[in-house]
């Protein structure tokens, strides 16, 4: 006759719980080292910094495109020929220039295709896209 260990299926059911002591003792540990304290003991009288001017922010110019194929520089209308011509005249002023292109949502994709060429060929590099934020929700599907 076989004799079975009791031992051995008695450990088996319980649950070993030092794991989980090591992970409660490392996030306490980590929420130590993390947490700034609240008090400061010592007064310091710090330097003061002197004052300068801010940077400017850059202006920023808007090519519209509207549906009729209509093009605006910075709200004055434009052919495409003068488009390009005072994009590149912009750009020898600032060479850092910065255009965001607001094309209609119906317009033809062609008229803002050519207005990206024009930027292009006056060698501007900064150029974004302007979009109206999605509504909440999933997207609709078409």
């Amino acid at each position: 006759m076989k004799k079975c260990s009791h031992s051995h299926h008695h450990a088996l059911a319980e649950l070993n719980i030092t794991p989980l002591l090591d992970l409660a003792f490392v996030l306490l540990v980590i929420f130590i080292i993390t947490t700034t304290p609240v008090v400061n003991d010592l007064q310091v009288k710090l330097p003061t910094a002197a004052r300068r001017p801010k940077d400017p922010k850059p202006k920023i110019n808007y090519v519209t495109v509207e549906d009729s194929g209509k093009i605006y520089l910075n709200q004055a209308e434009v052919t495409m020929d003068q488009l390009q011509g005072k994009l590149t005249d912009l750009r020898f002023v600032d060479p850092d220039l910065n255009i965001v292109i607001r094309g209609s949502a119906k317009t033809k994709y062609g008229n803002v295709v050519a207005v990206m060429n024009a930027l292009q060929d006056s060698l501007i590099l900064k150029v974004n896209l302007a979009t109206d934020p999605a509504p909440d929700g999933p997207p609709a599907a078409k």
